[in-house]
């Protein structure tokens, strides 16, 4: 596993004028993830994990919080609230097999939703990849996701239905 990249840790703004440290997850991070997807609206929830899960299993939660940085990359937004940390938004990719291209996700807390987060957590993402030689990011988005769906055109993506899959959209930008 590659050393944490303290310089991938930002200071930003949302449109409202909330401060928001966007910074790569940790181990440490499980129980702030699992409590951020507890706050996940059902439809937040299907939309991300393609199912209708409550709770991270214990093996999925590892899986999203253990990560090595360079194939496996995942930014958080976090807020202080009442002096604790909130996740309010979390941005990965995963590289694949050629190592040279990945699939990303994305998940907002429904409150956060048209704040500005997921733009400021996607440019960071993306800049992330390039500078770990990802050529190419994709992602399959469900067709009834129009929000996510318009949300990758804006970012450069281009989007196609899925020939294999009708309820599937393929999302994909060079990098």
């Amino acid at each position: 596993m590659a050393d944490y990249p303290a310089e991938l840790v930002r200071q930003r703004v949302l449109f409202d004028g909330s401060p928001v440290t966007i910074r790569p997850i940790r181990a440490a991070d499980a129980p702030l993830e699992q409590d951020f997807v507890h706050h996940l609206s059902a439809d937040s929830r299907y939309k991300r994990f393609m199912s209708t899960l409550n709770e991270l299993p214990p093996g999925k939660l590892r899986y999203l919080t253990e990560i090595d940085y360079v194939r496996h990359l995942a930014l958080v937004a976090i807020i202080e609230r009442a002096g604790q940390e909130v996740e309010i938004g979390v941005a990965r990719y995963v590289a694949g097999p050629k190592g040279d291209d990945c699939e990303f996700a994305i998940a907002i807390d429904d409150a956060w939703q048209g704040s500005g987060v997921a733009g400021i957590l996607m440019l960071s993402l993306i800049d992330a990849a390039r500078a770990r030689g990802m050529k190419t990011m994709e992602a399959f988005i469900l067709a009834v996701n129009d929000k996510m769906i318009k949300f990758a055109r804006q970012l450069g993506f281009t989007v196609r239905r899925d020939p294999d899959d009708p309820g599937m959209m393929h999302a994909v930008r060079p990098l």
